[in-house]
């Protein structure tokens, strides 16, 4: 992931720019801003994007715009919910992009493919997992925190893959074989570490995760 600026024409670059203008109004115009005006959970957002921002840093690549890295989308959506989630994406690699990691042409298709992708994935899967199962403390984990990490990462890179393919940037049989399975590995990963993560805060600091609640899923039970 991480797209590099020149690898596509102007025009997908431009429809980057206008459908994240459009995505980053509608987060900023939602967003429960009430939530960081507590000092704490100002920093607890701010330090999920700095603890990010690090764990993209960590990455392999074979060439141009085909590398692979953790996104932790889940565990942000998890905590603070999708708009916050997706601002604080769009922080993460902002701050990427200053440190030479992709280009600013790039950035809207980066924030789109790796920040705000995954976050509705991840959310649009505790709605459902929320709405349709019994409210367990195991159930929460592993299907919103462990399952729900691995298929936003690779619904992120299926898309970023057939991005790459409908551009042109690269032929498909070799993204199909040279790329797109490695995401499979990579989902693993991601759903161990979100698994983790979100275990660790509900057990210690559960009110730092906004989508969890210790009346209905862990007491009485």
């Amino acid at each position: 992931m991480n797209l590099p600026d020149g690898l596509f024409a102007a025009e997908w670059y431009w429809a980057g720019h206008f459908l994240l203008a459009l995505v980053l109004g509608w987060a900023l115009f939602r967003a429960p801003w009430h939530r960081l005006k507590d000092a704490g959970q100002l920093n607890v957002w701010l330090g999920v994007c700095v603890f990010l921002m690090g764990l993209w840093s960590i990455k392999a690549g074979i060439r141009p715009g085909l590398n692979f890295h953790m996104l932790g989308a889940t565990v942000l959506t998890l905590m603070v919910g999708p708009y916050l989630a997706t601002l604080g994406m769009a922080i993460v690699v902002a701050a990427i992009t200053l440190n030479g990691g992709a280009g600013w042409d790039g950035f809207s298709l980066n924030v789109l493919l790796m920040g705000a992708l995954p976050a509705w994935v991840s959310y649009a899967i505790y709605h459902a997992a929320d709405k349709h199962l019994p409210n367990n403390y195991f159930l929460y984990i592993f299907v919103n925190a462990f399952f729900g990490a691995a298929v936003a990462l690779v619904v992120s890179g299926g898309t970023a893959t057939a991005l790459l393919w409908l551009s042109g940037a690269y032929k498909a049989d070799y993204l199909l074989h040279q790329y797109l399975p490695y995401f499979i590995l990579l989902g693993w990963g991601e759903a161990m570490l979100s698994g983790m993560v979100m275990s660790l805060m509900v057990a210690y600091r559960p009110e730092w995760v906004s989508t969890f609640d210790d009346e209905r899923y862990i007491k009485n039970k």
